[in-house]
């Protein structure tokens, strides 16, 4: 596994470099994130290591990583609405649909 930091700010670089930091998943200064050792992950690190701090390290353990789960809510008995009688017209709305 990977552990990718951007250091460098990709503002000043190409489009390339700056679309290839996107694309490593690296949004913020000092964000940090986790990849696969694959080849074309070595490759796009390779491209901007200049921005790039990385570490080769063991995969983060599932724990960690797994979301909490949340509780669940009970459901609310609602009681139904009443029925909510029209709005009543005004003179001015009635007098123009009947001259129409």
């Amino acid at each position: 596994m990977l552990h990718i930091k951007l250091v460098k700010s990709p503002i000043g670089n190409n489009a390339r470099n700056r679309r290839i930091v996107v694309a490593l998943g690296l949004r913020k200064l000092h964000q940090t994130v986790v990849h696969n050792d694959t080849p074309s992950i070595r490759g796009m690190v390779h491209r901007v290591k200049h921005m790039l701090e990385v570490k080769e390290g063991p995969a983060p353990e599932l724990a960690a990583v797994a979301p909490t789960v949340a509780k669940a809510k009970t459901v609310k008995e609602t009681k139904p609405k009443a029925e909510v009688a029209p709005k009543p017209k005004t003179a001015k709305k009635q007098a123009t649909k009947e001259a129409e």
